[in-house]
């Protein structure tokens, strides 16, 4: 079998010449012309238009491409400069109507023409870069109309007038607005901005500048921040209803600029209705809106925050300063609370309990407070007046908060440990003739403090405590121990204080009468024999003692007293009268204890158990004393406290801060030893700023402290100084 020849098969072109007629591109037009014109005099209906699609396809397939495309541009120019004649002829407010209507117009007809020339819109302009159909349209309107002479000025003028009536009160069509300027922000960006938006910020500029200068002339500041706030509103809505929403930021910035900038200083500082005005007038919804104003301005808050600030500190001095309000060392605390309260409200209702604010406001009272030496003493005795009377029938809830709010003012003082000093020596009057109204609230107090300032802080503190517990036990064994013995004597309660915990307190004893000393010496023996190693040491200035007493027409009460009140009464059992100086020579009670015990006895009104000649308010070295017969009480039992400073007198205030300095003196030796033991070798400065940080939540060590403690490490060897450079120190191990 022969193999088969293969062929190969080869297609030719179409022998015969399609010849197009040399007027169909003319021919074509002029349908796709004539449709154009109709579609513009709204006569659309009786088109067709997948014919006209066909048509228009056929153009650009043949390569009439050109042609159609610049054929389209003079017909719709056409068209469009005979719009802008009749957008010109419309007068008054039917102007911005007849642009509107014939944009709308125009947007219907573009969409139409767009549909017919879609193949053109697809191959012919993507390949010849030209603009697309819908496009062109936009430009063309935007060049034939809203840029024509006669057209762009007075369209500019119009939308800004309207601006301006709306902002006088009057009512203006809104949609109409939102129609015209939608218009210009679809015809690009640089239209609306160019067009619009830019007159349209330099005229509120000068429009805000003049009514916000006519209102610091004619309002207070609080009036002036309504209508600040009423025009920002304003302008925010403005935007919503028909402006782009780009613009917000703008025109708010317009406002803010010119309304507020501008004139923060002197809305401030305005006389008797700036910021000052409204703190002390406790103005929260003008602070409020001060406030929330300010902030959008840049550095609007800290002209607020400063002006605050340099108002509490000046409010805070004058308090603290102030001899008249130092006298009273409860209410000096109290409007120190009041004050803080006042402000903090102010802070959590205007000013959005914002933190720089909180922080300001805290440094603000730390200042001022530590200006005031006496100020631990006084928030101590605050406490003192709150714990033994003060807080009694109170919730445990408002006790907390009272605790609480003494406790912030305890975290503003620099000399912590002087607060430490005076608060033992008034929970020790309290705790001994337990005049304490709440074990709980005093315990939750030395939590607080111990949270806040380490177990050191408080461990004396929890000491005095146990104490007082321990002293209940050791009574009642002593007590056990007496068996049928015990109704012989006196009773006697003793409290056992461990000399580390307690006040340092000078021991100077007094003679106590015969009566007392046999149970006291048993006590001792009872003590000591079930204690090893241990001394007692009577404490006499801090014992009280109830004494039954009987008056003329046979009148009996029972008093209460100090132990020292004790012994001068008892003397009167064996005499009638007695001067200052026999009294002093048999009880040995230290002069000024013995002034006030007696004063208390002879000169308190409805308390004068005794008499004294001269009969005068204070006690002299030449007095004499005598038991008042004709004493006389509605109650059994009579209460007759000791004439006592409620503050320290000065030179028992010298002696505390000794005490607090002597005190001071092994913590900054141990601070300056653990930095050193730390870092080895350090120089004076950096070692004076390291004492300080490690110290400061005690107390701020002063740096001639610093210095001296130094010396005397380097005097016991602890340290060293450098051989060449002298402010070089080395620890010696």
């Amino acid at each position: 079998m022969s193999a088969q020849k293969k062929r190969n098969f080869q297609i030719e072109a179409f022998k015969h010449r399609v010849v197009v007629d040399p007027k169909y591109a003319e021919k074509t037009w002029k349908i796709l012309e004539h449709a154009i014109h109709e579609i513009y005099n709204h006569n659309a209906s009786g088109l067709s238009f997948e014919e006209l699609y066909r048509n228009a396809y056929n153009m650009v397939l043949h390569k009439f491409g050109e042609k159609l495309y610049s054929g389209l541009v003079s017909t719709m120019t056409s068209h469009l400069k005979e719009i802008a004649e009749s957008i010109e002829a419309a007068q008054g407010d039917l102007f911005l109507e007849e642009l509107n209507r014939k944009w709308a117009d125009h947007n219907k007809a573009l969409q139409m023409i767009r549909d017919i020339l879609m193949y053109m819109d697809r191959t012919f302009i993507p390949s010849t870069r030209k603009t697309p159909v819908h496009e062109l349209g936009l430009n063309l309107w935007r060049d034939n109309i809203i840029h024509s002479s006669n057209i762009q000025s007075r369209l500019h003028d119009t939308l800004l007038e309207l601006v301006q009536r709306e902002r006088t009160g009057e009512v203006i069509d809104r949609g109409l607005m939102r129609n015209v300027i939608k218009m210009l922000m679809d015809l690009g960006s640089s239209v609306y901005q160019e067009d619009f938006e830019k007159p349209f910020l330099e005229v509120s500029a000068d429009f805000y500048r003049g009514e916000s200068q006519q209102f610091i002339e004619s309002c207070d500041c609080g009036d002036f921040l309504k209508k600040a706030e009423r025009r920002l509103n304003e302008e925010i809505e403005r935007v919503t209803h028909y402006l782009d929403a780009k613009s917000e930021a703008k025109i708010t910035n317009v406002v803010e600029t010119e309304m507020i900038k501008c004139h923060m200083q002197t809305l401030v500082h305005m006389d008797n209705s700036g910021l000052v005005n409204m703190i002390v007038d406790d103005k929260y919804e003008d602070l409020g809106r001060m406030y929330s104003l300010f902030r959008r301005v840049h550095n609007g808050l800290s002209i607020i925050r400063d002006v605050m600030t340099s108002h509490i500190r000046d409010t805070g001095k004058q308090l603290v300063t102030d001899p008249e309000r130092l006298k009273d060392p409860v209410d000096f605390v109290q409007r120190l609370l009041d004050e803080k309260d006042k402000h903090d409200k102010i802070i959590s209702l205007a000013f959005s309990n914002d933190k720089t604010f909180q922080n300001a406001l805290n440094s603000s009272f730390e200042y001022f407070i530590n200006l005031n030496p006496r100020s631990p003493e006084y928030i101590s005795l605050f406490v003192d007046d709150k714990l033994r009377k003060g807080l009694k029938g109170v919730s445990e809830e408002d006790v907390e908060m009272v605790l609480d709010k003494v406790m912030m003012l305890f975290r503003y003082l620099q000399e912590k440990d002087v607060f430490e000093k005076y608060y033992k020596q008034h929970l020790a009057k309290r705790l001994l003739p337990g005049k304490t109204i709440s074990d709980d609230a005093e315990r939750s107090l030395i939590v607080k403090l111990k949270t806040e300032c380490g177990y050191q802080f408080t461990s004396k503190l929890e000491g005095m405590f146990t104490d007082m517990k321990t002293s209940q036990d050791t009574m009642k064994g002593f007590y056990a121990s007496l068996g049928p013995d015990v109704t012989d004597h006196p009773q006697l309660t003793v409290q056992v204080l461990t000399t580390g915990s307690w006040p340092s307190q000078s021991s100077a004893t007094c003679n106590l009468p015969s009566e007392i000393l046999g149970i006291c010496e048993k006590f001792r023996m009872y003590y000591l024999g079930t204690h090893t190693g241990r001394r007692l040491s009577w404490q006499t200035n801090m014992g009280y003692a109830d004494i039954k007493a009987t008056f003329g027409k046979g009148q009996k009460h029972e008093l209460n007293v100090s132990t020292y009140q004790m012994c001068i009464l008892m003397l009167f059992n064996s005499a009638d009268r007695l001067s200052y100086r026999e009294i002093e020579q048999a009880t040995e009670i230290p002069v000024l204890d013995l002034k006030r015990s007696l004063q208390s006895l002879a000169c308190a009104k409805g308390r004068n158990v005794l008499g004294k000649e001269p009969m005068t308010k204070e006690v002299g070295e030449d007095d004499t004393f005598f038991f008042n017969d004709k004493f006389s009480c509605k109650l059994y039992k009579v209460k007759i406290g000791t004439v006592v400073a409620q503050k320290e007198s000065e030179p028992e205030k010298q002696e505390t801060r000794q005490r607090v300095e002597e005190d001071r003196k092994p913590q900054i030796e141990a601070a300056i030893v653990r930095i050193m033991k730390s870092r080895r070798v350090l120089d004076h400065n950096n070692i004076v700023t390291e004492v300080t940080k490690q110290l400061q939540s005690r107390f701020l060590p002063n740096p001639v402290l610093i210095k001296k403690r130094i010396e005397s490490l380097i005097e016991r060897e602890f340290l060293e100084r450098d051989k060449v450079d002298r402010k070089l120190y080395r620890y010696l191990a």
